[in-house]
């Protein structure tokens, strides 16, 4: 059992009046988690879902927020694969009322692995969701493989950069969709081989100079609203747009007689871990791999000081590009 200082929704409305610092008390880990001393969080925009009352996962407050950490072990159960001085990283118990924001936070044991060697701090603390979710979007529940094309809206937000590096890593041609040339120079710097500004670009017009008229094969979509009906427009035949979030305020309207007449498929992504745990490390122990051979690496952006947590998760609203961290302690 520990203790210390945790930033808690109290109360659901703005971050600035809702999340409060609190002093709590960590009792030792259950089976299936560990206990870390945190150095490091990522941060994105369901944390002001949450803030605000729209995460349909989670009740009423108070409850912690942030959805993956990254730290030192201090305390495992019995029969852990994990020992108290592990370097790792993971997902949080969130959807268990106990976030990353904090000095002390739980991981899941199933959905953590121990850092790669040449991982920094910021890097590990962002790396479990945004990786995790694009593995589910683009291996899971709609797979594409090498040769195809990819289209990735919100490519420079923390889920669009990640899904660029693994697109990359399983062979696809990825084209990405920003709002802002230098949000497109971000995205090429990660691998991006095309993109498109959707601001001032027309963006059927240009996958179909890219693509040569065929259309993508999978669109990845964590923004929906009208950027993402746009986009439909530009899928091919028989393709599948993964729907992973609505940073717009709200999904993509489909038009099913569309998907129909197209041979089109749209499939819901919610990274939850699989129901087997030896499929689940599995996925961890190959994104592990990616990460330790270079293949693929967070897109940290801004990095904020552990007080200034309810103003970060304010700013998740209009991030800028890459992924946001929360440095919560040092080494």
């Amino acid at each position: 059992m520990v203790s210390g200082r945790a930033w808690r929704v109290a109360r659901f409305g703005a971050p600035e009046t809702a999340i409060e610092l609190q002093e709590i008390t960590w009792p030792d880990p259950a089976p299936g988690q560990v206990l870390v001393k945190v150095r490091t969080a990522g941060a994105g925009y369901p944390d002001a879902m949450m803030t605000a009352g729209q995460f349909p996962l989670l009740g009423e407050p108070p409850f912690g927020l942030g959805e993956e950490a990254a730290g030192e072990v201090v305390a495992v159960p019995p029969g852990s694969r994990f020992a108290v001085g592990d370097q790792v990283t993971g997902i949080t118990a969130f959807l268990e009322g106990w976030g990353g924001y904090a000095e002390y936070a739980y991981l899941g044991e199933v959905s953590t692995i121990r850092i790669p060697a040449d991982m920094t701090d910021e890097q590990a603390g962002g790396f479990p969701i945004g990786f995790r979710t694009a593995y589910a979007g683009l291996v899971e529940r709609a797979p594409v493989e090498a040769g195809q094309t990819l289209l990735i809206l919100g490519a420079a937000g923390s889920s669009g950069a990640t899904a660029i590096q693994l697109g990359k890593a399983l062979g696809a041609t990825v084209i990405a969709v920003a709002g802002s040339a230098e949000k497109l120079e971000f995205c090429a710097r990660y691998g991006a081989d095309h993109g498109i500004n959707y601001r001032t670009d027309d963006l059927p017009a240009r996958v179909v100079e890219i693509t040569n008229g065929r259309g993508v094969d999978v669109i990845y979509d964590p923004v929906g609203g009208e950027t993402a009906a746009t986009a439909m427009n530009s899928l091919a035949r028989n393709g599948r747009i993964a729907l992973i979030g609505l940073a717009a305020g709200a999904p993509v309207a489909l038009n099913s007689m569309d998907l129909m007449l197209r041979n089109q498929t749209a499939v819901g992504v919610l990274s939850i871990p699989q129901d087997d745990p030896q499929a689940e490390a599995a996925v961890w122990e190959r994104l592990a791999d990616l990460a330790a051979r270079g293949a693929i690496t967070t897109p940290v952006g801004r990095v904020y000081d552990f007080e200034d947590v309810p103003r970060m998760v304010a700013n998740q609203t209009s991030p800028g590009a890459g992924k946001t961290v929360v440095r919560v302690a040092t080494a």
